[in-house]
């Protein structure tokens, strides 16, 4: 994950911090997530494409309703996520992509999901017909076999060996013209954090393999991955990508990121709690776990944002930053002050929003933190706290 600098107004990272609430808990800003959603509202009036919001990455319903004028639908990986989506955002789109449905959810899938994506043709031979029948828009993940990406490719769906999408060995082994009429359009996901100078590059790769059947589709996702809403994110090239597609094949455009959707709106307030010298080093030890609270940072990995921070060393006084559980590794990084760190005080992480509370854990016991919302008034409303119960029903009977 790369290392963006938040660019909200220094004024609200200030509020937070004299906020008083408790440590440590997510806070997500309404008004970023505006910002944000109107950004995405204008490329689909400018493009006609739909843009829908990929869960995996954002799942705070009680959010929803402030998303929902700017965007077409929900992308769900499941049938929880669809259900999520289906009833927090209801009237909208219900797309669902898994890389293989279970038997045993796939009727209950039906009753959510307007659009099912498959990725293999197995899966597609499978349910393909039964979702037809339910009267689902159904699609076909396909695999362009074109990486962009560099430096992680445990991200990558394009990686040699891949799982994800069906490439065009596969549909010519496999792809009868009776599963190819049971199908409306067509998938791709293969971006992390990228520009639309990525996409471009993807689409080439698209064309010159599968343009032979995009003719005869209704519509083509994108999927997501996609840093729209980022500051010196190429909108225009992106809006050529999707108006080129849209108008040489005649299709209907989606892209369902999920980072873009709340890019730099939310935080994670923390407080230290010790401090701990070991030679040169001096560890400040902070209710927020990296392993149990922002897990990307440790599986990525990546070095989150941190309000008036610098890189080790470029400010005058540094210190490892770390959480409390027992994993030796559960440490976030090396930042630099203006001035020394002492236990008490309270730190800001930024852009928090995305895959933190949707990818939270509960491991040494450690309490989930409160989820809040800052809204665009300057006043808080707590929208989840958790409890010991919350720890122990996931463990055992209730």
């Amino acid at each position: 994950m790369t290392d963006y600098t938040n660019q909200s107004d220094p004024a609200i990272q200030t509020r937070l911090l004299a906020s008083g609430l408790p440590t440590p808990c997510y806070i997500i800003d309404e008004a970023k997530l505006i910002a944000n959603g109107q950004i995405l509202k204008e490329l689909q009036d400018a493009t006609g494409c739909k843009i829908l919001l990929a869960q995996k990455a954002f799942s705070n319903y009680d959010l929803y309703p402030v998303l929902a004028p700017y965007l077409a639908g929900t992308e769900a990986s499941g049938l929880y996520e669809a259900r999520l989506g289906a009833e927090e955002m209801p009237g909208k789109e219900c797309h669902v992509f898994c890389a293989a449905y279970r038997e045993e959810d796939f009727e209950e899938l039906l009753l959510y999901a307007d659009h099912i994506v498959f990725n293999s043709p197995a899966q597609l031979k499978k349910f393909g017909v039964r979702a037809k029948n339910a009267g689902k828009e159904i699609g076909l993940r396909i695999n362009p076999e074109c990486s962009t990406q560099e430096g992680h490719a445990i991200y990558d769906p394009c990686a040699p060996g891949s799982r994800l999408g069906t490439t065009l060995a596969q549909w010519q082994r496999e792809m009868t013209p009776e599963y190819i009429a049971l199908l409306d359009g067509l998938h791709f996901h293969t971006l992390c954090e990228q520009g639309s100078d990525a996409l471009e590059a993807t689409l080439q790769a698209v064309e010159e393999k599968f343009g032979f059947i995009l003719c005869k589709m209704k519509w083509l996702n994108m999927g997501g991955g996609h840093h729209i809403t980022r500051p010196n994110y190429d909108r225009e090239r992106l809006k050529n990508c999707i108006c080129h597609m849209r108008d040489t094949y005649d299709l209907e455009i989606y892209l369902e990121p999920g980072e873009a959707v709340a890019l730099n709106a939310g935080y994670l307030l923390t407080r230290i709690l010790d401090m701990v010298q070991n030679g040169d080093t001096t560890v400040a030890i902070h209710d927020m776990s990296p392993a149990c609270h922002t897990p990307d940072v440790i599986e990525m990995p990546y070095r989150p944002p941190l309000y008036s921070s610098g890189e080790a060393t470029e400010k005058a006084y540094t210190y490892r930053l770390a959480g409390p559980t027992c994993l030796a590794g559960d440490v976030v990084g090396d930042y630099s002050f203006d001035t020394p760190l002492s236990e008490g005080d309270l730190l800001l992480y930024e852009d928090m929003a995305i895959y933190s509370t949707c990818k939270n854990n509960t491991f040494n016991g450690m309490p989930l933190p409160d989820i809040w919302e800052a809204k665009k008034d300057g006043t808080y409303r707590l929208l989840a706290r958790f409890e010991y119960k919350d720890f122990k029903y996931r463990l055992g009977r209730k």
